[in-house]
């Protein structure tokens, strides 16, 4: 069953966030994900719960596989350059 990677990042440094950005998008293809979004431009319909400022949506084949990418040894060398650059909060759900 397909999982989405959602985050939801608010940029500290969008000059070293490129960086991040240059990196994680072939690793993240190189796992099989899917970038569906990426920073897009967002219409708000309901902020009871959560008001997110920049999405990124990537499908992956499964559970397993989004975890596998987020947990390789590539990915663990450039996320502290996201860490640097922007706060995030990053969910897996598994989908349709």
């Amino acid at each position: 069953m397909a999982a989405y990677l959602l985050v939801d990042t608010l940029l500290d440094n969008a000059d070293l966030y490129e960086q991040y950005k240059l990196k994680a998008k072939p690793l993240i293809e190189k796992f099989g994900g899917e970038y569906l979004a990426r920073g897009g431009r967002m219409t708000l319909r309901e902020t009871d719960l959560w008001s997110p400022s920049r999405l990124v949506l990537i499908r992956f084949a499964d559970v397993e596989t989004a975890n596998r990418c987020l947990d390789s040894f590539d990915y663990q060398q450039i996320l502290p350059i996201s860490k640097k650059s922007a706060r995030r909060t990053a969910i897996i759900i598994e989908g349709v």
